[in-house]
């Protein structure tokens, strides 16, 4: 059998592409350096359809400023590998609601996209807080009727402005991916 190529296959090819600061969105030498508004962490664990971690993963997030604007000079873009326990971790500000189609209005979230090894095409989901009060009218929560399902997709908070968010690809507990 041929080893996978780049084009075969996702990953894993992060060491060319991965710079562990811009995990930090809010660095000193980052275009985000004093950003204003609630300072979050949002960290989680990816695993595989057997429980296993995903210890070759590559996780971005794209996410408007605190204003729910995307374009208001808030650098909304992260990227990190994920480590040895399938981990991963950025540092960053709350964004605020954002507007939808018509007049819908999304809650706060952070869109996450997901690289790895065997998928030969990205994942995306969300990561909605935890009692945000949006979340109830949010129109993409709203498609997803089971209320398990849709939890997968809401980080819980663990302290100290730490935000949780596992992320399962497959099988029992499945996260809710966007068919983007």
């Amino acid at each position: 059998m041929t080893p996978a190529t780049a084009h075969q296959t996702a990953g894993p090819y992060w060491h060319m592409i991965d710079f562990p600061e811009w995990a930090d969105l809010l660095r000193a030498d980052g275009p985000n350096a004093g950003a204003q508004g609630e300072r979050v962490t949002l960290t989680g664990r990816i695993t595989d359809g057997d429980g296993a971690a995903v210890v070759d993963g590559l996780v971005e997030i794209w996410q408007a400023g605190p204003d729910g604007a995307y374009e208001s000079g808030f650098h909304g873009f992260g990227r990190c590998a994920t480590d040895g326990e399938g981990r991963f971790r950025f540092t960053t500000v709350k964004p605020g609601p954002v507007p939808g189609l018509g007049n819908a209005t999304q809650a706060p979230h952070i869109t996450i996209t997901l690289f790895a090894r065997g998928l030969m095409r990205h994942v995306v989901t969300r990561a909605y807080f935890q009692g945000e009060a949006l979340n109830a009218t949010d129109p993409v929560l709203a498609m997803v009727e089971d209320p398990a399902r849709r939890a997968t997709l809401v980080a819980k908070p663990a302290g100290d402005g730490v935000w949780t968010l596992d992320i399962v690809l497959q099988g029992e507990g499945e996260t809710v991916f966007l068919d983007v």
